[in-house]
């Protein structure tokens, strides 16, 4: 963990401040995946850890929700040589678009780069569940949560952190005046 958690702190992706989550909670720490998954080399490692983990399992696609899944998503389904999709958000409901199908019975790997409060992640294993498919699992790079979201399948981590989070009304941050900024992918 301490190897991933260097290349954060080279690529300059741990980040410490006033944020707000897309969850909309606000934390002091921010780990901003794009800038290490710019690296093909740090991608490439961090997708490994992931297809190592899910390797046994016979699975079809993988499933990212946009935006921050995609990369993290693109680079698992290289490596296992399977076809990629992601959904998106449209209004506040995320859905496949594109022309992205998901297939009945179709073996789904769910990829995220941070999990939070897990909310994107439930509602893509709600749409594989709604296309009558099956989740195999969800591999993510950051486990905000500490291993405290579970999704009711497999599901793999490469960091396990408990990093504070607030609530937007309890936020000593929000009391000390600290600009807050919003990097995520949603406004």
């Amino acid at each position: 963990m301490n190897d991933v958690i260097d290349i954060f702190r080279k690529s300059g992706a741990l980040l410490q401040g006033h944020y707000r989550l897309t969850s909309g909670l606000h934390s002091p720490t921010y780990f901003q995946c794009a800038l290490v998954l710019q690296y093909p080399q740090y991608c490439q490692l961090l997708g490994q850890k992931i297809v190592d983990h899910f390797i046994q399992y016979k699975i079809d696609a993988v499933l990212s929700p946009a935006i921050g899944g995609i990369v993290i998503g693109q680079e698992v389904g290289r490596q296992l040589g399977i076809r990629t999709i992601f959904s998106e958000r449209q209004g506040h409901e995320m859905e496949l678009r594109r022309g992205f199908k998901i297939q009945p019975d179709e073996r789904i790997l769910v990829c995220e780069d941070v999990v939070t409060t897990g909310g994107s992640v439930f509602e893509v294993l709600d749409l594989i569940k709604q296309n009558n498919a099956q989740a195999i699992g969800v591999g993510y790079i950051v486990d905000r949560s500490n291993g405290k979201i579970h999704f009711g399948v497999r599901q793999f981590s490469i960091i396990q952190l408990d990093i504070e989070v607030y609530q937007p009304g309890s936020c000593p941050l929000c009391k000390d005046n600290i600009p807050i900024v919003k990097p995520g992918s949603r406004l």
